[in-house]
């Protein structure tokens, strides 16, 4: 017999018992990770975000597992459903709380349903949706999940698709320069004007993991991180303690990208490196030109590139990086809608939203970069 346990904190879990049930390729549904937000004051319940994890024990070992939060919001979801919210309040119903399976602030494809069947992961959707009926909860959410899951969700889960930008390595390139030479010469000479004028700035990179960081490093990742936040007006939410976490409980997980002016760093990027994948997720410092796109893309390909890994995912959003070499990549995420009637009326919605977004990706691959068949593997 299985039980079912709701979790508000992932401290009351075992490192060891929540990173058996996934294959550790992807550093953000990782114990540490997780629970460094939430000892770090990353996560508030003021900010929208209450840790509510499903646990699934047999046998007293546990068997499925999924991160989850009740949110009072949707910030830092990166899958906007203002939209339904608004819906919501002119008919005089709450949207809030909602359930929300994701990786806070992290709109980063991986693994969201942690379980080595798909009868366990079939439990772990009937589980959420009970607990969110029980309660009372408007939806449940689960963001980002990768497209091996989605067979997972019944026709109960309304699917939505959105697209990002992804540098992949499909043609074996072993340096940048293989890289360019699979453009068109337009691209390639752009890119390589602007990598001139960060050089022509006297500024070289210093490369470091979590391990070979100093805390000045980590202390000026984290000025760039906040200065970012600041003159865009948003709220920073990760903390400079969560920094210094991930470089002692991920060391070779933590990749920093420190541009440096007279041996001093003036920006940066945060990235996070899985198994074949490095992931960008922060950036911030000067306003140089060419310095984020060094900073934010080409470092990091030529990154890939010395170490070996197959694909790049920068972040959400963003035309300019299709330029650069970055093409569109689809993302996933499925929704279940507590009220029949809205269900009924989001599900056209929904559907409607996936084929302009597959109309979009259509329209966005005649523009790349690349020479015809120059970035895909014979």
């Amino acid at each position: 017999m299985s039980s079912i346990r709701w979790l508000d904190s992932l401290d009351q879990v075992p490192s060891h018992a929540w990173d058996s049930l996934h294959d550790g390729s992807q550093p953000f549904i990782s114990h540490a990770f997780l629970t460094g937000l939430e000892r770090h004051g990353c996560l508030r319940t003021e900010w929208g975000w209450t840790p509510r994890h499903l646990l699934i024990m047999r046998n007293g070992e546990p068997v499925a597992a999924a991160p989850g939060y009740l949110k009072t919001n949707s910030h830092g979801e990166f899958v906007f459903d203002h939209a339904w919210a608004n819906a919501y309040a002119r008919h005089g119903l709450d949207y809030f709380p909602k359930w929300l399976g994701a990786v806070p602030y992290s709109p980063v494809t991986g693994p969201r349903l942690l379980a080595r069947t798909p009868a366990d992961r079939g439990q772990l959707l009937a589980a959420i949706i009970e607990q969110a009926t029980q309660q009372g909860l408007s939806s449940a959410h689960i963001n980002f999940h990768t497209g091996a899951e989605t067979a997972d969700f019944g026709v109960e889960w309304l699917a939505r698709t959105d697209v990002q930008f992804h540098w992949h390595n499909h043609a074996g390139w072993k340096s940048f320069d293989a890289f360019l030479a699979a453009m068109d010469h337009k691209h390639r000479k752009n890119i390589r004007q602007e990598r001139a004028k960060v050089t022509g700035s006297g500024i070289n990179f210093r490369i470091v993991h979590g391990d070979e960081a100093s805390d000045a490093d980590l202390q000026a990742m984290h000025r760039f991180y906040l200065q970012t936040f600041i003159e865009y007006g948003n709220s920073p939410a990760l903390t400079l303690p969560f920094l210094r976490h991930l470089a002692t409980a991920m060391p070779r997980n933590l990749v920093l990208f420190l541009a440096m002016q007279d041996d001093l760093p003036i920006a940066g990027a945060l990235c996070l490196r899985g198994g074949d994948t490095l992931y960008g997720r922060y950036w911030g410092g000067a306003a140089l030109p060419g310095l984020h796109f060094e900073t934010c893309y080409y470092q990091g390909i030529e990154y890939c590139l010395r170490e070996g890994l197959t694909r790049f995912e920068p972040g959400a959003q963003g035309e300019h990086k299709l330029a650069r070499g970055f093409l569109p990549t689809f993302v996933h995420s499925h929704h279940w809608i507590a009220h029949p009637d809205f269900r009924r009326a989001l599900a056209p919605w929904c559907e409607q939203e996936v084929a302009d977004i597959r109309r979009y990706a259509t329209t966005l691959q005649q523009h790349s970069p690349f020479k015809t068949g120059a970035d895909r593997s014979p």
